[in-house]
């Protein structure tokens, strides 16, 4: 009779803890050499295991380590709904890594089951698996694509390779380059010279030159934090807030874009005439606002049914050009699954109001006068690689509203860091407003030009840069890291039927 933990227990504690530590590589910590190193200590672990199942648990325990730390800011954001207690939060978030630790778990127990234990097929075994199971978290369930793996090269040349692999792709070569840190320790020549080849070669990525257009946009950041909302005046001294950072300028200058945050304006501007009036005060002709709100839906007695989260385009006549409808929900947040069941249990507490969210058709580009064509993605979509353009209709520039003054101190910096990746994968530069930070313009090299921190209210005035002609990831979307997936698995069984030769 063993004493203590067994082997295959001090292995998972082991990948809890190398899931820790990879976390880290994650804004706002940026220790992505810890992160390399952590997951090649998750590829000895593989290497050592009796079989696939042996692999998928300790897949999971790594995937429960990453996903609790490097999610730790759910806690915060739970607080908010009904006003919880802090410590339900935690639960949340270990309910949550619990769940999404299952596809890390998946990648594993596959990559053991068709590479076995040798090294240079279990890389690129491994490496192909995690394109699949990132996504499939993306996918399925409505997906939480929160935090890939690939968003740590970010800052690193090695980024710009997500222009032709995407995000799933970078999160693959990351796989490789661990892999080559576990063939180097074990002195195999020839799966470290075929796992470093990808990595090596894309730390060489050049980023293309990047040039300015002549639209000038005015991102505002009024600093209101998520409790100000519950205020009664609220409505009124947000808008003032708003109003002071968005005063119009004077002299000649030329029309600009003004950009206020997810759900800035606390009145319906489709039905109060009022409110528009007293937004054109701070337009000059030319000049357009875009801001976030809410519609609500009604059914034909007029009693409110449903409600939008969405961008209105207002010029400064007072007209509303379009309405954007946020089509990728919050679960939980937004709206409550499976309502009839869980409202009488008292669940309805975990999301605002009485009525659920609906959601809008998807990507959408409009023409703003003089400004071009853009692009919305609201707060959360944003991080859903692959799906954050209209490929038939490309937009000149993204508008990412958000309200991320609820997603404690990790959740901006790794939401900003997302949409950095949108702008290198798509090629086209990405603007953000938030009520409390981070709002900035990012470039469509991923480049963050100008930011206003946390906690801080302010402005930018800034000349939106141009797009690029659309890389080959904007043309082909996720197809292109599922051929990266395919390949890679055929090197892992070419390599394993090579061996046994």
């Amino acid at each position: 009779m063993t004493t203590g933990l067994s082997t295959p227990g001090r292995r998972w504690l082991l990948a809890v803890l190398l899931g820790l530590v990879s976390a880290t590589g994650f804004a706002p910590l940026g220790a992505w050499p810890l992160t390399i190193a952590a997951l090649a200590g998750l590829i000895w672990l593989l290497g050592q295991t009796q079989g696939p199942r042996s692999a998928a648990a300790l897949g999971w325990w790594f995937g429960l380590g990453q996903f609790a730390l490097g999610l730790n800011w759910i806690a915060t954001a739970f607080t908010y709904q009904a006003a919880m207690p802090g410590w339900l939060g935690w639960v949340a978030v270990i309910l949550l890594a619990v769940y999404l630790a299952v596809y890390p778990a998946i990648a594993a127990g596959l990559a053991r089951a068709v590479a076995g234990r040798r090294p240079l097929p279990l890389i690129f075994a491994l490496a192909a698996f995690w394109i699949a199971s990132e996504w499939l978290r993306a996918t399925l369930f409505t997906g939480f694509a929160w935090n890939p793996l690939g968003v740590v090269w970010l800052g690193l040349p090695t980024a710009q390779a997500a222009r032709y692999v995407g995000t799933y792709g970078l999160s693959a070569i990351l796989i490789l380059a661990a892999g080559t840190l576990v063939a180097i320790a074990r002195r195999d020549l020839r799966a470290t010279l075929a796992a470093a080849v990808m990595p090596v070669a894309l730390s060489f990525c050049a980023t293309p030159p990047v040039q300015g257009s002549t639209h000038v946009v005015h991102i505002v950041q009024p600093n209101i934090d998520q409790d100000a909302r519950n205020q009664p005046d609220y409505a009124y001294d947000g808008l003032l807030k708003l109003a002071r950072l968005s005063h119009r300028p004077r002299g000649d200058a030329p029309p600009r874009l003004v950009l206020w945050p997810e759900a800035a304006v606390d009145y319906y501007l489709e039905t109060d005439r009022l409110a528009r009036e007293a937004l054109t005060d701070l337009l000059r002709p030319g000049d357009l606002l875009l801001t976030g709100g809410t519609r609500l839906e009604r059914d034909d007695g007029g009693e409110a049914v449903g409600a939008r989260n969405s961008l209105f385009v207002m010029d400064a006549r007072g007209r509303l050009l379009h309405r954007y409808d946020k089509a990728h929900l919050v679960p939980y947040g937004e709206y409550l699954p499976m309502r009839a069941l869980l409202a009488p249990i008292g669940l309805s507490r975990l999301v605002p109001g009485d009525i659920d969210f609906w959601s809008g058709p998807g990507p959408r580009s409009y023409r703003l006068p003089g400004f071009g064509k853009v692009g919305v993605q609201i707060c959360y979509e944003i991080i859903f690689s692959g799906h954050v353009v209209d490929r038939a209709n490309r937009p000149d520039f993204l508008f990412n509203p958000s309200n991320d003054a609820w997603f404690g101190a990790w959740g901006p910096p790794q939401h900003l860091a997302q949409a950095r990746l949108r702008a290198i994968e798509e090629g086209i530069p990405i603007v953000r407003s938030t009520p409390n930070g981070i709002s900035a313009v990012v470039d469509p090299a991923g480049r963050l030009l100008h930011d206003i921190p946390r906690h801080r209210a302010g402005a930018i005035d800034a000349v939106l840069p141009s797009a690029f002609a659309p890389p080959p990831f904007a043309r082909h979307g996720n197809l292109l890291p599922g051929l990266l997936a395919l390949a890679l698995g055929g090197v892992a069984m070419i390599a394993r039927r090579a061996k046994r030769r």
